[in-house]
């Protein structure tokens, strides 16, 4: 995160809350994980789930997302207009 600005991989975890809202964090962490090429290094499935959720903690510390229940998430209008996301 850069000033407030969003990352690559913030954008693309923006994106798929708002295609599959509300979104869980478990959620988010299977299609980030299913949008990578597979690796055979052991802990990557666990980073990348890490990532997940780190990623939803800057969104919505930007005011991107919003939480709609415990661990799910929803775009907010600055966030659906950032992607251009209807």
């Amino acid at each position: 995160m850069s000033d407030g600005y969003p990352t690559a991989a913030q954008k693309e975890a923006l994106s798929l809350i708002c295609d599959h809202e509300p979104m869980p964090t478990a959620r988010l962490a299977e299609r980030l994980l299913a949008a990578r090429e597979p690796s055979t290094h052991p802990g990557y499935a666990r980073a990348i789930t890490r990532m997940a959720g780190t990623l939803a903690w800057r969104l919505q510390a930007q005011g991107f997302i919003t939480a709609s229940g415990t661990g799910t998430w929803r775009t907010t209008s600055s966030g659906r207009a950032l992607i251009s996301c209807a």
